[in-house]
């Protein structure tokens, strides 16, 4: 069976971003997965029937490290001499496919799901434009895992349009609607989960499901929720997710009004994010940049209409007024306003949670999005007989 090496900087984003896929494609190829953190990359291994090999990689730039992970990685590759090496996020997709072409891998694949730089300035920008160009460079394909990404891509020139490709409808690992149904909670669990976090029964809960930081718009949500709520008091705000204020930091001034609102609920990060979107009403997104998010497919799959930017992915998953509302990008009035409509407008509400969930499971079902992937790798393959 010809090897695949699938490669993201962290555990985490083989565990959430590709969850089951790896062991999907298992069936058909002998997989290793590669990622920091050997503890919990081990764990991953044993959970999902797949091969690892650690490999220190971080978020940050640090060049020396970089330089011996790539070193590590090539004699990994030589050794193992894989089929196919796969890479996601931007460090690994550098050190992969730089590794990839020194070892000689015949098919060099990596897919972008968001561009970090896009929000960086300067002699840093600089570097980090260099490092996307040079890794596009050395793929042999790039899949960007939406279509206004692609557009992106193209219009910064880090790559020819021949070789990108967008999967299905976008995404990087499509979503299990029969894992994100909203049937799996009854009414006495949702109930109580409200009173256990102290929120009313008849409020409307928005929820965010994310990093705590400046990116995600977590500064304008909070703004806007306290704005909203001298109108509408009668609304709640649900916080899924951790702060990184070592990475991207909110100011003292929200953490402090998150803290002490007592209508503003945080819960730091949970593996299981499907019960606190049971007991929401309104999924609210006002990040600054994504790839193909896919905490809007999951909030969609769970019948929650979703206020996003107008930016890549959310603009794909979410078509204005049919199944949520879109606004413009740091613009913590418009959020207000999109959030106040959906309180007082119960028609519209409910237009758009009736229309939520059939979205994602028309276009976004995950067994269609391997079976697509799957696809890809076999042509692939294939040409490579036939040169």
């Amino acid at each position: 069976m010809n090897k695949l090496v699938r490669v993201t900087t962290i555990p985490l984003s083989l565990e959430k971003l590709l969850e089951g896929q790896l062991t999907f494609m298992s069936q058909h190829y002998q997989v290793i997965a590669v990622a920091a953190d050997e503890k919990r990359l081990e764990k991953y291994g044993v959970d999902n029937n797949v091969e690892t090999y650690a490999v220190e990689l971080t978020r940050a730039i640090t060049p020396i490290a970089d330089l011996k992970a790539v070193f590590k990685l090539t004699s990994f590759l030589r050794k193992e001499k894989p089929l196919i090496i796969h890479s996601h996020t931007p460090k690994a997709g550098i050190i992969s496919m730089l590794a990839g072409w020194l070892a000689g891998v015949p098919i060099r694949l990596h897919t972008v799901a968001g561009l970090p730089l896009l929000e960086v300035k300067g002699f840093k920008r600089r570097i980090l434009d260099f490092v996307e160009k040079l890794t596009y460079k050395l793929a042999h394909k790039v899949f960007p895992n939406s279509f206004e990404l692609k557009k992106i891509i193209l219009d910064l020139n880090y790559a020819n349009e021949s070789k990108l490709k967008v999967l299905g409808n976008g995404s990087s690992n499509g979503i299990d609607t029969t894992y994100f149904d909203p049937q799996r909670f009854t009414e006495d669990f949702k109930s109580d989960l409200r009173s256990k976090f102290g929120i009313p029964q008849e409020d409307i809960v928005f929820v965010f499901v994310g990093r705590l930081v400046k990116e995600k718009g977590i500064e304008e949500l909070v703004r806007a929720f306290n704005e909203l709520r001298v109108s509408s008091p009668k609304c709640s705000l649900l916080l899924i997710g951790p702060y990184e204020q070592e990475l991207d930091p909110i100011s003292e001034e929200i953490i402090q009004e998150i803290e002490k609102n007592p209508k503003i609920i945080t819960t730091g990060y949970e593996l299981d994010v499907r019960p606190y979107f049971a007991i929401a009403n309104i999924l609210t997104f006002p990040s600054y940049r994504e790839g193909f998010p896919n905490v809007v497919l999951q909030a969609g799959a769970m019948s929650l209409p979703a206020i996003v930017s107008d930016i890549n992915g959310c603009n794909e998953i979410i078509q204005n007024g049919e199944n949520g509302i879109i606004i413009p990008v740091k613009s913590e009035e418009a959020l207000k306003v999109a959030m106040k409509k959906l309180v007082e407008d119960i028609d519209l509400r409910s237009q758009l949670t009736l229309n939520a969930r059939q979205v994602i499971q028309k276009k976004y079902e995950r067994e269609y999005f391997w079976q697509i992937l799957l696809k890809e790798y076999k042509e692939l393959e294939s040409s490579l007989k036939h040169d």
